[in-house]
């Protein structure tokens, strides 16, 4: 199934994962940052100390300061119909790149790393066999899959493999 939905393409936003995107930073390690509503329950209530896109941003590039960074705003938020838009001089302050238009399939795909608060990107980046940084507590988190900076929640621990987690979660 893993296989499958990353062949196809498969993500919450839609499907196919369009043209290969091309590197643009050079031989820097590059970072996709993953915009959220700011006002979604999964980050009100699993967001920890970042409730913010900016907030993100602000640790992915004190945490990675030779990195490539590029931001992902959330389309519902792109489109002007829910919180978090970051103005794009402010978010260039801290990322080298916006990319608003890319699937996300393809952008996971070019990077290195993906940082999300609770973003469902980072699930999708496992998918892909990349790193992921989670920022608060998503579902994918505490399961030995990835890093995790957010609190960690008491009923996970239990190192599980992305296929168990796949299984779990998509079929069970």
């Amino acid at each position: 199934l893993r296989e499958w939905l990353v062949r196809e393409g498969i993500s919450k936003y839609g499907v196919g994962g369009g043209a290969a995107l091309l590197r643009q930073g050079g031989d820097r390690r590059h970072i996709l940052v993953v915009g959220q509503v700011e006002d979604d329950r999964s980050v009100q209530f699993g967001g920890g100390a970042v409730r913010s896109n900016l907030e993100l941003l602000r640790r992915v590039r004190a945490r990675e300061p030779d990195a490539w960074l590029v931001y992902r705003p959330h389309p519902d938020v792109e489109a002007g119909h829910r919180r978090g838009a970051i103005p794009a001089r402010t978010a260039l302050d801290l990322a080298d790149a916006i990319d608003p238009a890319s699937p996300i399939s393809a952008l996971i795909a070019m990077v290195d790393e993906v940082h999300v608060i609770t973003s469902l990107a980072g699930f999708e980046a496992l998918l892909q066999g990349k790193s992921v940084t989670t920022h608060g507590t998503p579902f994918f988190a505490g399961w030995g899959l990835t890093r995790d900076l957010g609190e960690p929640s008491p009923r996970r621990g239990i190192a599980r493999s992305i296929d168990e987690l796949v299984a779990a979660v998509l079929l069970r």
